[in-house]
């Protein structure tokens, strides 16, 4: 992974997103070795105004304003070890921000920003924090209530890039991030699946939740068409 950025830092990105009610999502780009990797942000807005920062990106200054006036930013969640690029400098950016990250990655990402909690109450029925039952703690959801359904936040148990062509397009697949379908990237198998039978019925207990409209990730489109079949093909994937 790229140096943590010590000072406000805007890598390549697109536009600011409102994906449903209360939903702002972002993509960027980052540079690895030999491949540039899509990475994503979302900011759920709290029923009190404030906001819950998922996977922090750096914006421009006018972006940033445009996120401010959709909720303050009152937490930032770093969902696993290797999502911590940003979250030193939102910090500095917002003092007050409460850091979250999920109990398997809080050693990791403490040595970065000081982790507040491993747990989170948001106050707000219609937005839960949760820890990823089989990958030992490292990744944290959020599952959002709206009137369209629900929305699973979540960041790298699950990609949905699509291949591209040529050296980067094969190493992306040969990560895992790169393939016709929704699929558990072969690198965070390695890294992250500590129990392949848990992180199963993971996926299938959220493929039964009543109004499911669709699963954020970090790296590659929402999926919105049929997201509990995604989840149960994802499933079936890990037998």
């Amino acid at each position: 992974m790229p140096h943590v950025h010590d000072s406000w830092t805007v890598l390549p990105h697109g536009p600011l997103t409102e994906i449903d009610d209360g939903i702002l999502t972002v993509t960027g780009l980052i540079h690895l070795p030999l491949v540039d990797l899509e990475r994503r942000m979302t900011v759920v807005r709290l029923h009190d105004g404030s906001a819950v920062i998922y996977s922090a990106i750096a914006l421009e200054d006018a972006e940033m304003k445009t996120v401010e006036a959709f909720a303050t930013p009152r937490y930032l969640v770093v969902p696993n070890d290797a999502h911590r690029l940003d979250a030193k400098i939102y910090k500095q950016r917002y003092p007050r921000i409460r850091v979250l990250a999920p109990w398997g990655a809080r050693d990791r990402v403490a040595r970065i920003v000081s982790v507040d909690s491993t747990e989170a109450d948001f106050a707000d029925p219609d937005v839960a924090w949760h820890i990823v039952s089989g990958a030992a703690g490292h990744e944290a959801s959020l599952h959002v209530r709206r009137a369209s359904g629900t929305t699973i936040i979540l960041s790298d148990l699950i990609g949905n890039l699509r291949r591209k062509d040529g050296f980067e397009g094969w190493m992306l697949h040969m990560m895992g991030f790169g393939n016709d379908t929704p699929q558990i990237p072969t690198v965070e198998k390695l890294l992250m699946v500590e129990d392949k039978a848990r992180l199963r019925q993971q996926f299938l207990d959220w493929a039964d939740i009543s109004g499911l409209r669709r699963i954020i990730m970090s790296h590659g489109e929402p999926i919105e068409t049929d997201p509990a079949q995604a989840l149960r093909d994802l499933a079936s994937s890990l037998n």
